[in-house]
């Protein structure tokens, strides 16, 4: 099979991988003469998928072999689909290939499991020592880490990528036992448990030490190898059993809080050929995903807890409602806010309101009250924030006990135009 073969194969099979995010990594470039690549600069150029995602990154299996009968993946042993492999030249040839192309700035490289854990995860570790330590690529690799592989391994790993992750598959672990019984839900917290201490060891020994080269010379400073300077992250599958986004969600404050992750990715869960009857037959909506990266970004940077984000009932998030507009229109008691009085957290928790904004809402203050003239300069949605809050030449007065409120607010979904549909253009 010719490279181009396998590219197209496991550049498809890979496409189900959310987590390849290019963030949080330490700066690096090649402007001195030496090296290849670097990880600066948001302007990079982007290549696209046969699906129309644009990406940044050389997005990869190194094969879609695999011994795992997980019911939910499409590569499972069981799966009839094309099987391709590369060999860890072809890997680095490809990265440094595209990137002289000018397409990508990085690698992202995951695998299905072939032989053992350890023989597979030797050879994703394998790709990245090369490229950094025989080519002295500076860009971004990110790979994914099998949980099982022992700890040499992993540990192996975080020398030479900007982040590491490991997929906790599932959000239970009876959806993983139902779903994927191979896997070892304990072993995925144990490996994300280890990347952690090794993550945080790093940032300790981070700090510049001197080094006494000769006597009477000026100290030398000495900066060891950060270890994943990016992080870790994992994702989990959205909609492939029954578990709700309350669970969902509580399980991601579980991780962040215990392994300090970067990020929870959430994929929705894509029917497969020949998928067993355990699984459901169609898809969830796309907005469930995405409304679960919204109360994801509640937690994170808005000071929601995970239990106060999703209304009581059945667990779910609404689809028709984004996760604070709802929290704040079932918590009106709590509003109007007085956006020249009220602290940070509280204003963190008005509809429409983002985190940069509040910021320069609070530089507005320190000098003149603030006014709707400097709400619309901000480019906040009025329609959105008026209802919630006080300013200098304006209160909501009764607006905010109105019965139709939620109505007024929701949004239409966007319309797709249709080239020989003049009624849509």
């Amino acid at each position: 099979m010719i490279i181009q073969q396998k590219l197209t194969i496991l550049a498809d099979a890979a496409k189900y991988d959310a987590s390849c995010s290019s963030s949080g990594t330490s700066q690096r470039d090649s402007v001195s003469g030496r090296g290849i690549g670097s990880t600066e600069g948001a302007g990079i150029c982007h290549s696209y998928a046969p699906d129309g995602r644009c990406i940044s990154l050389l997005k990869i299996l190194l094969t879609n072999y695999c011994q795992y009968d997980c019911l939910y993946c499409v590569n499972r042993v069981t799966s009839n689909v094309p099987r391709a492999r590369f060999t860890v030249d072809e890997v680095v040839r490809l990265t440094l290939d595209f990137y002289r192309r000018n397409c990508i700035e990085g690698l992202f490289l995951s695998s299905g499991i072939i032989r053992n854990p350890d023989y597979t995860m030797e050879q994703v570790v394998q790709v990245a020592r090369v490229l950094r330590e025989e080519h002295d690529f500076r860009g971004y690799i990110h790979l994914k880490t099998i949980p099982d592989a022992s700890p040499e391994l992993l540990a192996q790993a975080g020398r030479f990528a900007d982040r590491l992750s490991i997929n906790i598959e599932l959000p239970t672990v009876e959806g993983l036992q139902t779903l994927a019984p191979e896997k070892d839900g304990a072993a995925i917290r144990r490996s994300m448990a280890r990347l952690r201490v090794h993550i945080d060891e790093a940032k300790e020994a981070s700090a510049p030490s001197p080094i006494i080269s000769r006597p009477r010379s000026a100290p030398l400073v000495a900066l060891p190898p950060r270890f994943a300077p990016g992080g870790q992250s994992t994702q989990m599958i959205v909609g492939a059993d029954a578990t709700s986004d309350r669970a969902i969600l509580g399980t991601s404050a579980t991780l962040y809080g215990s392994y300090q992750l970067r990020r929870v990715y959430y994929s929705a869960f894509s029917p497969i050929p020949d998928a067993p009857r355990a699984l459901p037959s169609q898809a969830p909506p796309l907005m469930r995903e995405h409304r679960l990266y919204q109360a994801d970004w509640l937690m994170r940077f808005y000071g929601f807890a995970h239990d106060e984000i999703v209304p009581p009932g059945d667990g779910m998030l609404s689809l028709d409602l984004d996760p604070k507009l709802a929290w704040a229109l079932a918590h009106r008691e709590r509003f109007p806010v007085d956006l020249n009085r009220a602290p940070r957290e509280m204003l963190l928790r008005v509809p429409g309101l983002g985190v940069k904004t509040i910021e320069r809402l609070l530089q507005t203050r320190r000098a003149r009250r603030v006014r709707c003239s400097d709400l619309a300069v901000l480019r906040v949605s009025l329609k959105k924030v008026l209802p919630f809050v006080i300013v200098a030449d304006h209160h909501p007065g009764r607006r905010l006990d109105a019965l139709d409120l939620a109505q007024q607010l929701r949004t239409q979904p966007p319309l797709q135009t249709d080239l020989f549909n003049p009624a849509t253009c």
